[in-house]
């Protein structure tokens, strides 16, 4: 027994430097559908006031790019790559999708393990939902959520309308799903990304390896709640050691289910409703930090996955356009980077920055290596974030993907749309209302010009091009839970 306080004072002393080897801790979260002013620090009409303290403690990034949808957008902020060159669809994923991210793409969660990171996703995946596209495929050591979107589940069970609304009946003409498409995970126009519709099976909750839980409207109300407390628990168990932990919450994509309690709470909308539950979640993380005496050893992002749509609620000022366009209000993201301690609190940054960029980030602050054996887009952000512009390499120009098809290029505050030769100048004119075309010829030629240089790498339509690298597909996908 008495070498037992010399064992403890070894074991103290380990840890010590353990933690003092510099790897902080990091959580990047995902919001679903969030419009640009929707939260506070942005401009929103609702109050967030942990998000608020958040931007007042960190570093706003308000030039900050997502893609114009769900699957690409995930895509592009695992791999630090642009999305047509790893997950190469026209748009998203369905439940039971033949093809997913390619078990052989290197994730964060991958960059980050040998570097002595425990990993954890909780909340949507979304790149796909068969076994081998799993976070636990990709690098993550444990997995709770719904592998997609809330609304990708049969309409009788609330996952095709809000709440406050009846559950639409069944068109009278639609055909009830085959046996054959749960087989060969078939849409509706043939291609491979899955079900569509009321061909989708229930929406299920995957926790590890217990069989997986169906959500109905009841346990759509309590996804954020849930997610939050698993996140703080995962938090508590791993402070000891470096983690990354990935929150994608559902919320607030279509249909709109905050808690209960925070139903009506905005005055405004479910959505709104919404927002202030996810705000709600930022604090408990963050307290969770402060308490556990981690908030100077964690580097927390928040962000969005696409600008907001429209048409549900979301507000994406000054932006032009929502969710789906290559327009700003469609690719923009409100973003905000907390480190106390390490990052300038109430600073902003309108560089161009990406989802792509996260990789090489978080790569570089853990002392990790980015992939050498394939081309990654991203950029290291730490110096800006940091405050070492000197050492930053800005990006000198990003690329508008939509699907197959490059639709704009910017380089410094000057954007192009290509079909339409359309000209702004997004500094002093984000909303993109006033056309310089016609007084900026010569800029035009040149932003085509740029355009012009992705035709031999991801090319310009089309899915085949030099740069894309294979989709994972396997044989004969089945639902997560069977209709």
């Amino acid at each position: 027994m008495r070498f037992l306080p010399a064992l403890l004072i070894l074991a103290a002393l380990a840890f010590a430097d353990s933690k003092a080897s510099g790897n902080p801790n990091i959580i990047l979260i995902n919001i679903d559908d969030l419009g640009y002013a929707d939260i506070s620090p942005f401009g929103g009409k609702v109050p967030t006031p942990n998000l608020d303290r958040m931007a007042q403690e960190g570093m706003k990034l308000t030039s900050h790019y997502a893609a114009p949808v769900c699957s690409p957008s995930r895509a592009a902020m695992m791999t630090g790559c642009y999305p047509k060159r790893v997950l190469p669809i026209g748009g998203v994923l369905f439940p039971a999708a033949a093809v997913g991210l390619n078990p052989n793409e290197i994730t964060i969660a991958e960059v980050l393990k040998p570097e002595g990171y425990a990993t954890a996703c909780i909340g949507k995946w979304h790149l796909g939902d068969q076994p081998e596209f799993l976070p636990t495929a990709q690098g993550f050591d444990s997995y709770f959520g719904i592998p997609y979107s809330n609304d990708m589940g049969p309409r009788s069970d609330g996952s095709k309308s809000n709440p406050d609304k009846p559950i639409p009946a069944a068109p009278e003409n639609k055909k009830a799903p085959k046996k054959a498409a749960n087989a060969n995970a078939k849409a509706e126009d043939g291609d491979e990304v899955g079900l569509r519709g009321d061909h989708q099976p229930p929406l299920p909750m995957i926790d590890g390896t217990k069989p997986p839980e169906r959500v109905k409207a009841a346990e759509q109300h309590e996804m954020t709640r849930r997610y939050t407390e698993r996140a703080v628990s995962y938090i508590r168990e791993h402070q000891d050691k470096p983690f990354f932990l990935y929150l994608p919450h559902n919320a607030v994509h279509f249909p709109h289910y905050p808690q209960k309690e925070f139903m009506g709470k905005s005055g405004v909308s479910l959505q709104k409703d919404w927002v202030m539950e996810v705000d709600w979640s930022i604090g408990k993380i963050l307290d969770a930090l402060r308490e556990l005496k981690l908030d100077s050893e964690t580097l927390v992002i928040f962000t969005s996955d696409n600008g907001g749509p429209l048409q549900q609620g979301a507000d994406n000022t000054p932006l032009r356009g929502g969710k789906g366009s290559t327009m700003e209000g469609g690719m923009r993201v409100c973003t905000i980077a907390w480190w106390p301690g390490k990052i300038a609190g109430a600073s902003t940054t309108n560089v161009i920055t990406s989802h792509m960029d996260w990789l090489p980030t978080f790569a570089a602050i853990a002392g990790g290596k980015v992939p050498s054996d394939r081309k990654i887009d991203g950029i290291d952000l730490s110096p800006l974030l940091l405050g070492d512009r000197l050492a930053f390499q800005a990006r000198e120009t990003f690329f508008y993907y939509r699907g197959f098809t490059l639709e704009a290029v910017r380089t410094g505050p000057w954007k192009l749309h290509l079909a339409s030769k359309e000209l702004y100048d997004l500094d002093s004119d984000p909303g993109e209302a006033d056309n310089l075309s016609t007084a900026m010829a010569d800029k035009v030629t040149e932003l085509a010009a740029l355009a012009e240089t992705m035709k031999d790498d991801l090319g310009l339509k089309g899915a085949e091009a030099p740069g894309v690298r294979p989709l994972g597909r396997v044989k004969s996908p089945k639902p997560v839970i069977a209709p």
